[in-house]
């Protein structure tokens, strides 16, 4: 059974930072690139950023560039999001996501190029 955990949300004051974690299971972990949604109450779900498989790749939304990484621990089957400098407008849920494809050459922004996703966890800045 594929999963995805996100963890690591929380209430943090603008200027702040804050790190998620999402653990990953029941597919081959470092053969499908990952990536990061978010959600503002009332707004559509957005791109965030993406890891492709082998994490040497990574692409990123105009409006968290320089202040977001992404990263990925195959060892530890997880991906983490270090968010700094954190906005009030960054406050959304935060999902991550599987690719539907291995060795994809590809870093979707496109939700529906993702076939798993986690249950999401809350950020407020």
């Amino acid at each position: 059974q594929v999963q995805l955990v996100e963890s690591g949300g929380g209430l943090v004051q603008a200027g702040g930072s804050l790190r998620l974690s999402c653990a990953a299971s029941g597919r081959p972990f470092n053969v499908y690139a990952m990536g990061w949604f978010r959600q503002a109450p009332g707004k559509e779900r957005e791109f965030v950023v993406a890891i492709n498989w082998s994490g040497g790749t990574t692409s990123y939304a105009d409006s968290v560039k320089g202040r977001f990484t992404i990263s990925k621990d195959n060892a530890k089957n997880t991906v983490y999001l270090q968010m700094n400098n954190l906005k009030p407008e960054d406050t959304a849920v935060y999902y991550c996501a599987w690719d539907r494809s291995a060795y994809s050459a590809r870093l979707s922004a496109t939700s529906s190029d993702y076939g798993y996703w986690g249950q999401g966890t809350q950020d407020k800045a």
